[in-house]
């Protein structure tokens, strides 16, 4: 039977001898293009802040303004005494920009999918979700107590199918943008799929809100879709907008549904209310500043382009995700460290989070990049690449 120390034990040796043990970076520096780390400068190829904005100065101004106003924490959950003018204002902003009746914070993105999910589902019912959905996707999907029904990658046909059999309430849940290949779901299929069926759809735009779309309103916004076509969408403010947090937009009736039975926004801490400020003055900036999408844009292509005549392997993906195929789980923590000693910070990608055989390089790229640091991405890659 043995104990919890000797489980542990084993669990930690198996995962450090097939490659898997993971260690966590203690960053001395503001997030950035370029980051310290133990006293050295690194080049960061592996932050989610696609835009840039996670130390804009007005950010920063934003969030220290706010704090002298609401103070540092939020004092209890959003129906007890936590919510805040800021919070309201950023919500309200939210619902605006995504064209939606209404939004509504939580505290993490991993929380409102869950609340999100657990919510709408009841036993009985049934939801479809793409087989590499964001784990917490997949997570509140397997605690709703619904149908759950996986599908192959991006198949629509695949989905039809499982739609056309299923005899209830149905919903589907997909990602935007694919946080570990970085490609797009086929959104305008998927979309017409669910109408013919019947069914909800529901998407996670982490990945895609603030860079796609004309806007910078997401992947749905780019794939031409309303709140009709997509009766929920939640996305997060951590990435493209460099704060915390996250939001779903949608009907009156949903928004308030979440606000009478998510646990997981029911029973915890409201966000800081200088961190809803923080969030507000991002979202002015990416109205403002569309150079940022465009500049983004810019380093994608040439960093692709570059790539192809490297022959670096690269899945195809034009979002800011630009994940370098390697394979075996130790040869990809191997190009890992490598870059690591000649200053560039880039995530080794291991199972369970992608699939055995397909460990990879996540390269993430942002607006706050320089041409010049993108060749030299390039440049380093290439000489490891060689020397592995």
């Amino acid at each position: 039977m043995g104990s919890f120390p000797q489980r542990l034990a084993a669990v930690l040796t198996r995962r450090r001898e097939q490659g898997l043990y993971r260690q966590r970076l203690t960053l001395e520096s503001a997030q950035g293009p370029v980051v310290r780390l133990a006293g050295r400068d690194y080049l960061n190829f592996c932050s989610n802040d696609y835009l840039g904005l996670a130390a804009h100065p007005r950010v920063v101004e934003a969030f220290q303004r706010a704090t002298a106003t609401y103070g540092v924490g939020s004092g209890a959950s959003h129906l007890v005494c936590g919510h805040s003018a800021p919070h309201h204002e950023l919500e309200e902003a939210l619902a605006e920009f995504t064209g939606r009746p209404r939004a509504l914070l939580f505290s993490s993105g991993y929380m409102a999918n869950m609340g999100i999910l657990t919510t709408l589902l009841q036993r009985g019912d049934f939801v479809f979700e793409d087989r590499l959905n964001h784990a917490s996707l997949l997570d509140g999907g397997l605690h709703s107590g619904a149908r759950f029904q996986r599908f192959a990658h991006c198949d629509v046909n695949a989905l039809q199918t499982k739609l056309a059999a299923a005899d209830g309430l149905k919903l589907v849940a997909v990602d935007g943008v694919f946080s570990m290949d970085g490609d797009t779901a086929p959104l305008a299929e998927l979309a017409s799929a669910c109408a013919q069926q019947h069914a909800w759809l529901m998407v996670d735009d982490a990945h895609g809100f603030g860079v796609m779309g004309d806007r910078g309103a997401g992947s749905t916004e780019a794939a031409g879709l309303d709140l009709a076509d997509v009766p929920v969408l939640m996305a997060t403010l951590g990435k493209s907008l460099g704060t915390a947090g996250a939001f779903v937009a949608g009907s009156q009736e949903l928004i308030e549904a979440l606000i009478q039975q998510a646990r997981t926004y029911i029973y915890t801490t409201a966000l800081p209310p200088a961190v809803a400020a923080a969030s507000l003055e991002s979202l002015q900036l990416l109205r403002d500043e569309a150079w940022r999408r465009d500049h983004l844009a810019a380093l994608i292509s040439r960093f692709r382009k570059g790539a192809a005549q490297l022959d670096l392997p690269l899945l195809d993906s034009s979002s800011a995700i630009q994940p370098l195929l390697v394979g075996a789980a130790d040869r990809a923590v191997g190009l890992s460290e490598q870059l690591k000693t000649r200053g560039l910070l880039i995530g080794a990608i291991r199972p369970p989070t992608v699939p055995a055989g397909t460990s990879r390089l996540r390269i993430t790229l942002s607006a706050a990049h320089s041409e010049a640091q993108v060749d030299q991405l390039l440049e380093q890659l290439s000489a490891c690449w060689v020397q592995d």
